[in-house]
């Protein structure tokens, strides 16, 4: 079946499982370094990762503290009181038997976040609840054995459970690109998605469209880039579609992706919910917290993407513009403060410069699988307001504007000096180029472009002006020229 016709006769339905790194220096419950980026296998372990006998977590504050910070990120409850259950299962890379969780009284309650889409509308995707947990190890599997790395083990996360809102492949994209920005904007994970700081598990089903039922589902495991949670959803829809056009069951089932084939691939049935023997956790008290401490933690949360976006409504900017710059947000910053200062025009000009410039290096997309601001340069506030007031002022071209802000970009400053240096000051003095037009329109040479505008061929002033910027080597103000041009011809 084409996939508009599938899409016209059957809906998907996708819920979201995300897991978030929480950007602690130490993990959830060990002093071991939470930064296993680079490190030899097993070389940031404690005992209390390897589950040896009388080691007793202690719960890592700072993990609290984060998570209270995502809820407010997420418009949801945080929970006065919490507990953490085990979640018993055997495998290699968890030495204790059971993975410590949050089953029964999660910190966060539900919320929602409200994603916007490509067609300019807005998604609100419902939040069931929040969880934290610590991570497992990983296993690196050969032909004949397995090797396990407990690194990773005791890494601290929350778990983000949404609702089943999203019903395409584009939505879930957005849905995702936002849940990263929320969480690195509000300081909860350092957003590192090729060191997997957040992973996606997409939950997809598919029914008729109009039925009350939904179709049986399948969970695409660990995905670590927004492409590849639109892709893998697509792909899903359609191998489902297929499925039951041929008049089969789907199979409930845990999937991996493939991102060098595009395809999905089966890794274990999931016929019944796993037993996984969940019982409270007697070594670890409960979260007790106060109104008080939660309101003091969550008034550090800066300003969040939905905020930015509220703030420059008065733009007018594209909506490529905008998540260019929500991709990095030293820059929402500084569009924001220009904004404050300087006035809705130079705040437009300084995100159209920052928009463009992103887009050429290539670190604009919301797929790059970095945090938002590595290796974000300072660029100074008041060089920026100057550069839009010269610009304004008709000092400089928007071409050179653009040569200067890049300049700006790259750690210089003082960009009136920088324009005085490579000699791109405009001539606005009236009288100065009024002599080179007037030379320009005397010269043979000029005869058949003004006879092409006498005779309603405007673009033929492109040449005219061309030649009053050759004569003053390229520092007449084109649009002054083109005004004094046109005067001077209705006067001849």
């Amino acid at each position: 079946m084409a996939q508009q016709e599938s899409q016209d006769v059957y809906e998907m339905t996708i819920g979201i499982e995300c897991h978030v790194q929480l950007a602690t220096h130490t993990k959830l419950f060990s002093p071991a370094d939470n930064d296993a980026r680079d490190k030899q296998p097993n070389a940031v372990v404690h005992p209390i990762d390897f589950g040896l006998p009388g080691m007793l977590p202690v719960l890592n504050r700072r993990a609290v503290d984060l998570a209270i910070r995502a809820a407010k990120a997420l418009n949801a409850d945080v929970a006065r009181e919490s507990r953490f259950d085990r979640k018993h299962y055997f495998y290699p890379d968890l030495p204790k038997g059971y993975q410590t969780s949050q089953m029964y009284q999660p910190i966060i309650l539900s919320g929602f976040v409200d994603v916007p889409t490509a067609d300019g509308s807005t998604a609100r995707i419902r939040i069931h609840h929040a969880h934290m947990e610590e991570d497992a190890g990983k296993l690196t599997h050969y032909s004949g054995h397995s090797l396990v790395d407990l690194n990773r083990a005791g890494t601290p996360l929350i778990e983000i459970v949404s609702e089943p809102d999203i019903h395409s492949a584009a939505t879930a994209r957005a849905y995702a690109t936002e849940l990263y920005r929320l969480m690195t904007y509000a300081g909860v994970t350092h957003g590192d998605l090729y060191h997997g700081n957040m992973r996606f598990d997409v939950n997809i089903s598919v029914a008729p469209k109009g039925s009350s039922t939904l179709g049986t589902r399948t969970e695409v495991k660990n995905l670590n880039s927004f492409r590849a949670v639109e892709r893998a959803a697509h792909y899903e829809f359609e191998r489902q579609v297929d499925i039951l056009e041929r008049g089969e069951k789907v199979v409930q089932e845990t999937r991996g992706w493939d991102d060098t084939r595009q395809v999905t691939t089966s890794q274990r049935s999931k016929e019944d919910a796993q037993d996984y023997r969940y019982m409270p956790d007697a070594d670890i008290p409960p979260i007790v917290l106060t109104d008080a401490e939660i309101d003091t933690i969550q008034a550090d949360v800066p300003m969040l993407p939905s905020e930015y976006r509220s703030r420059w409504e008065p733009l007018t900017l594209d909506i490529s513009v905008v998540n260019t710059l929500l991709a990095n947000q030293n820059y929402a910053r500084i569009i924001t403060d220009i904004l404050d200062r300087a006035g809705e025009a130079s705040a437009k000009r300084a995100a159209h410069w920052f928009a463009s410039s992103l887009a050429q290096s290539g670190s604009g997309g919301d797929d790059d699988m970095i945090p938002v601001d590595t290796a974000a340069p300072y660029v100074s506030i008041d060089d920026l307001i100057a550069l839009a007031d010269m610009t304004e002022r008709n000092e400089i071209s928007s071409t050179s504007a653009k040569e200067l802000f890049n300049e700006l970009l790259a750690g210089a400053s003082d960009p009136r000096q920088l324009a005085l240096r490579k000699n791109l000051l405009q001539v606005s003095d009236e009288n100065a180029i009024a002599a080179i037009v007037d030379e320009v329109l005397a010269d043979p040479a000029s005869a058949a472009s003004i006879a092409d505008i006498r005779a309603g061929k405007d673009k033929a002033i492109g040449y005219l002006v061309g030649q009053v910027m050759k004569r003053s080597n390229g520092k007449a103000n084109p649009s002054l020229s083109q005004r004094l041009i046109r005067d001077r011809m209705a006067h001849l």
